[in-house]
């Protein structure tokens, strides 16, 4: 009796597995990150923002776009950080040391030119 127990507990724990990967597949899968940059009410981003090599520049754009936007509903400084944070975040483990060391400089550098000392 034991063992047919724990057939069926292996296999209804299989069939929630299945559901779920086609659930997630079914919502667009990896590229959810994108689908809320798009539509959330997110700043307007210059392209190509956060593959700049300075910190100061990426900085200097992202006050830039979050003090223009009419997107956002915080204040501009809470928006350019959350979506600097939310780069850094999303990029993960695949993010380079080098990269993410400017990133977080960057996050130094917009505070500074935010007057947030």
């Amino acid at each position: 009796m034991a063992r047919t127990a724990t057939k069926n507990t292996a296999k209804s724990s299989h069939k929630k597995s299945r559901a779920r990967r086609k659930s997630s597949a079914k919502r667009g899968g990896r590229r959810w990150s994108k689908h809320v940059t798009e539509t959330s009410d997110a700043l307007d981003l210059k392209g190509g923002v956060f593959k700049l090599r300075d910190p100061k520049t990426i900085a200097a754009s992202l006050k830039r776009s979050a003090e223009r936007s009419h997107r956002r509903k915080t204040n501009p400084y809470r928006s350019a950080l959350s979506m600097l944070t939310f780069y850094i975040n999303r990029a993960g483990k695949n993010l380079p040391a080098s990269r993410k060391k400017v990133l977080n400089q960057a996050k130094d550098e917009l505070k500074t030119q935010f007057g947030k000392d």
